[in-house]
């Protein structure tokens, strides 16, 4: 059935988690002896509240109009109309000195400097920074993202902190990625960089160059998105064979053994068998996938394909799986039915795999295999639990992928 969220609902319990989380975040990042609450301290970090404290998505540092101003500008990219005109609103407020009227909520930050993050940055770094500090929705994989700004006001860099086992995998995991990306000669998309990489306080840390994404966009045609997938797929080189003869296969049927005390987990892992059974003798080829590349996670310039958020690079899988992937995360971004999502990508799966070699009677296997993948990130990470929107797999992905494996 199709999934339906009241608007209303998810604004507030998201709302309630993102103030949740703020706190968290900012315990973590101007630990003890630092404080948000000592008001006679010497302050070492001030930050306006946006949109407020009762629904936190950024902390916009108060460092000067040229640094709140980027601050603000180059923290993400609006994914709608309505979202750019409301960037563009806090960007005028910022810029005007109107925001002490707009956005009266701030967090002043005391304390030695040399204990906040701040602090760790400019030492590891070598250099002169302002920190502006994005609040995520609820997800199991949110971390603190940090967008590292100059005193001239230029964005030159992004950081990711993994607090917790599955955030310290992933960015652990995205800092490999890029040092591995960097060597291979990628010639049809670009990549960030690693500036620094290590722990502070028992946190992974990762900071990462950033890509230019505020330049004039080009219209992207299928055709280059394509050949960007395909520069990814082939960069570690390509291997063929079974399914059930690959590392792949292993791989995934370690993962799907690690959840298989959800009922989601046991029904999953039937459809997965399954659908082995019927791949047979098929051959298969399979080479690397960026793992969640996604219309956010990308931008088109006339001379540069822009591409971050490698934390689930990965090598040795079906060839194709980003094209799906990418089709499937548009699909459920511009509709409220994310089964309908999934039923629209598959059948959509010869056509989107042709340009990458992938044999006929492979096409639709490669679809379906996918959504094992998918589907066994999810309860793995745990999304459910997390309160993430589409964690429950029982709603959307589980349904169609059990009777396209059937139908087969």
């Amino acid at each position: 059935m199709p999934v339906k969220t009241a608007p209303a609902e998810l604004t507030a319990g998201d709302s309630a988690l993102r103030t949740q989380y703020l706190a968290e975040v900012l315990a973590l990042l101007y630990p003890e002896p630092c404080s948000t609450g000592d008001r006679r301290g010497e302050p070492i970090a001030e930050y306006l509240v946006v949109p407020d404290a009762r629904r936190p998505r950024l902390l916009v540092p108060t460092t000067s109009r040229r640094v709140s101003v980027a601050a603000v500008r180059r923290y993400a990219e609006p994914q709608s109309r309505s979202a750019r005109l409301k960037r563009d609103a806090v960007v005028a407020a910022v810029r005007t000195g109107a925001s002490s009227v707009l956005l009266r909520d701030r967090i002043r930050v005391t304390g030695p400097a040399s204990e906040s993050i701040d602090g760790h940055l400019r030492e590891a770094l070598g250099r002169e920074l302002a920190v502006s500090i994005h609040i995520g929705p609820a997800r199991a994989n949110r971390k603190p993202v940090l967008q590292l700004i100059s005193p001239d006001g230029e964005t030159f860099g992004f950081g990711k902190l993994g607090t917790g086992p599955l955030t310290q995998r992933l960015v652990k995991a995205e800092t490999a990625a890029l040092a591995a990306l960097s060597k291979v000669g990628l010639t049809k998309l670009t990549v960030p960089t690693v500036l620094h990489a290590g722990q502070w306080r028992g946190l992974q840390v990762l900071i990462q160059s950033a890509l230019p994404v505020w330049l004039p966009r080009a219209p992207l045609t299928p055709r280059r998105l394509t050949a960007a997938m395909i520069d990814i797929a082939g960069c570690c080189g390509y291997t063929s064979g079974t399914l059930d003869g690959s590392a792949y296969w292993a791989e995934l049927r370690g993962r799907l053994a690690a959840v298989a005390d959800r009922p989601e987990g046991v029904a999953l892992a039937a459809a997965a068998e399954l659908l082995a059974t019927h791949a047979g003798s098929t051959t298969m080829e399979y080479g690397a996938w960026h793992g969640d590349w996604a219309p956010w996670n990308m931008a088109n310039l006339a001379d540069a394909l822009l591409v971050w958020d490698w934390e689930r690079f990965t090598k040795g899988v079906p060839v194709g799986f980003d094209a799906i992937h990418y089709e499937l995360q548009r699909r459920i971004q511009s509709s409220d039915d994310a089964a309908g999502a999934v039923e629209a990508t598959v059948r959509r799966a010869g056509e989107l795999l042709q340009p990458f070699g992938v044999a006929p009677e492979a096409r639709e296997l490669t679809a379906l295999l996918y959504l094992v993948d998918l589907a066994a990130r999810y309860l793995t990470d745990r999304q459910a639990e997390a309160g993430a929107r589409l964690g429950v797999l029982g709603t959307w992905l589980l349904p169609v992928l059990i009777r396209r494996v059937e139908e087969l």
